[in-house]
């Protein structure tokens, strides 16, 4: 019980942080800030998605009711304004690839589940990213560390 309360807490203080990075500035379109514009997005869709953890997952859920992991993709980004395609397929084709020390919170990952690619989460920063995994679980941080999805990881791609 003490673990659980210690991770949530954890996890109220990620989003509080990624949700001040994004206020610290506005900048206007044209400028030379627009990539941080997209930053901003893409740390607000990752703080929505954070909020999701521990929701259920469901195959072809996209609502707080319950996730898959495109569903939890497409969810907390529409939540901040940017539509982004609803399948894992859809987001594979659609997303600009991201070299991998250059990913940002909010960016895309893909995984290869079985030889192909089959499960996206949503990266958080610090090698940490949030998903939808399977039935049975529900949305959870996980570690690109962790030696099933280091193997698994095929790239990162941005919105």
């Amino acid at each position: 019980m003490i673990l659980q309360r210690s991770f949530r807490w954890y996890l109220l203080a990620t989003a509080i942080l990624l949700s001040l990075a994004g206020c610290a500035s506005s900048p206007q379109p044209g400028t030379a800030h627009d990539s941080a514009r997209a930053t901003d997005v893409g740390g607000k869709a990752a703080s929505v998605a954070l909020q999701q953890v521990g929701k259920p997952y469901r195959y072809g859920g996209s609502s707080p009711n319950g996730f898959d992991c495109s569903g939890l993709i497409h969810y907390s980004y529409a939540r901040v304004g940017q539509p982004v395609p609803r399948t894992t397929g859809q987001l594979w084709k659609s997303m600009t690839p991201v070299p991998e020390s250059q990913m940002r919170a909010g960016d895309l990952l893909f995984f290869s589940i079985d030889g192909k690619m089959a499960h996206v989460g949503m990266y958080l920063g610090k090698r940490q990213f949030v998903h939808a995994p399977q039935s049975g679980r529900s949305v959870e941080v996980r570690s690109l560390e962790s030696p099933f999805y280091a193997q698994a990881f095929i790239r990162a791609g941005r919105p």
